[in-house]
């Protein structure tokens, strides 16, 4: 009797062993099921986009110390360069940077109290991703993979649409000490987005024959070695690989969506490259399972790093606005928000003080982040800043608490979800991290 009862947590260890990427059940009953993860590179000033700070407005030119308790430099204050307006029926306030998400704010749980802990972009994005400022860790995808599997094993876990790599560069969708399977797999935008994945008509055949006989040889191999794991891991990626070629063409390949939607995202047919396809194709994935989706908005080169002039966030802006906003409503019109958590962030924010001619500084103590659907109250905000954005006043978000949140609402407890490497168990929080409760619906 008591070994009848045992055998389907032993059947699911055996299948755990020899698919680690079969769907695991959550520590507790999830609000979402998959992410879509926006991040923008450079550092996005908080005060020109999601935190409205009219008194910076008039003391714009005052000299005062505005190193948020992380310097006692002087410098002259700037006023925002855009007009903020309410948004949607919760009359959540955004730039006209941002006109068409500005529209969308009944649907966003927005973060205005987010800090970090270190003011060079490469700690700073490794951190965001990672939780660890420093050393490479296992990025937050890879520990979502690990966590909950896929629902679909012809397409990988965790997928990056990124035409140029961020600082920290592929540290930050990397699986580290995690298994090899749980890295992210980089989607270069363009004609040919999965290089060599279509099947070649006339050689189908003998590719299949090719397969079979490696498949053979492999699990030959692997029963002589008492089926271990990471050996069995190594076939299931092959098995991926050869099951992409029949998934992922028509993953990638947008004609056949209706002119409603593209107009939603901004985009056309032939598009194969702007940040409004990535959205598209984000959306695409997510519904056919991919647990994890990061989308890059822009490089280590060309960014919002705005040190001389804060007006090139303008070009930025513009070309993520419209897609981002069709993406969350292109998801609430499908019914897919509910249980798609989509996530926009920047690694920190800009100094309410100049910084070159007419641009602001790096500013780790404190910037905007936002979370939309997925368990997130929506049309609410959270936190304070100070009356020029240079200081949290009010409920501190540290980059720690916003990756426990996440994980929480994939139903994952992140002091639970660990892994032993180098003698000790490792988390994507280390040893901190609250979830932040107040944003939960």
């Amino acid at each position: 009797m008591l070994g009848a009862s045992l055998l389907p947590a032993i059947a699911a260890e055996l299948s755990a062993s020899q698919d680690p990427l079969a769907p695991k059940k959550p520590h507790f009953a999830p609000k979402a099921k998959r992410v879509i993860w926006l991040f923008s590179t450079g550092g996005v000033s908080q005060m020109d986009t999601f935190d409205p700070k009219p008194k910076l407005f008039a003391a714009d030119g005052k000299t005062l110390g505005v190193g948020g308790g992380l310097s006692n430099e002087k410098r002259p204050l700037l006023k925002p360069r855009w007009a903020f307006k309410p948004g949607g029926k919760c009359g959540t306030e955004v730039s006209d940077l941002f006109p068409h998400l500005r529209d969308r704010m009944d649907d966003v749980c927005l973060i205005r109290s987010m800090t970090s802990d270190n003011n060079e972009h490469f700690q700073a994005t490794l951190a965001i991703h990672t939780g660890s400022f420093f050393i490479a860790r296992p990025s937050i995808g890879s520990w979502v993979s690990y966590g909950l599997g896929t629902v679909n094993r012809n397409l990988p876990s965790f997928v990056v649409l990124a035409p140029h790599l961020p600082y920290a560069g592929t540290q930050v969708f990397a699986n580290d000490f995690l298994p090899a399977y749980h890295q992210g797999t980089r989607v270069i935008p363009g004609k040919e987005p999965v290089p060599n994945v279509k099947r070649q008509k006339d050689t189908a055949d003998l590719q299949e024959l090719e397969l079979g006989f490696a498949d053979a040889l492999n699990k030959k191999h692997l029963a002589a070695r008492g089926g271990a794991d990471e050996l069995a891991a190594r076939v299931r990626t092959f098995e991926t690989a050869f099951k992409m070629q029949f998934e992922a063409p028509e993953a990638f390949d947008i004609s056949k969506e209706t002119d409603e939607t593209l107009k939603l995202y901004g985009t056309d047919r032939k598009d194969t490259e702007s940040f409004g396809w990535q959205c598209l194709i984000a959306r695409r994935l997510a519904e056919r399972g991919v647990r994890f989706i990061e989308l890059i908005d822009s490089s280590s080169s060309k960014n919002w790093d705005s040190h001389g002039d804060v007006g090139e966030h303008e070009p930025l802006a513009k070309k993520i606005d419209k897609p981002i906003a069709g993406l969350l409503q292109d998801l609430k019109r499908l019914g897919m928000l509910d249980e798609t958590l989509v996530v926009w962030t920047t690694e920190f924010g800009r100094t309410p003080g100049q910084d070159g001619p007419r641009g602001r500084g790096h500013h780790p103590a404190c910037f905007s982040s936002w979370l939309a659907g997925g368990g997130t109250k929506p049309g609410f905000a959270y936190g304070k800043t100070d009356d020029i954005a240079a200081t949290v006043a009010e409920k501190k978000v540290h980059v720690h608490d916003f990756h426990a949140t996440i994980l929480h609402l994939l139903g994952l407890d992140h002091e639970k979800l660990t892994y032993r490497h180098a003698g000790r168990d490792f988390r994507l929080t280390d040893v901190y991290g609250n979830v932040v409760k107040d944003v939960l619906t």
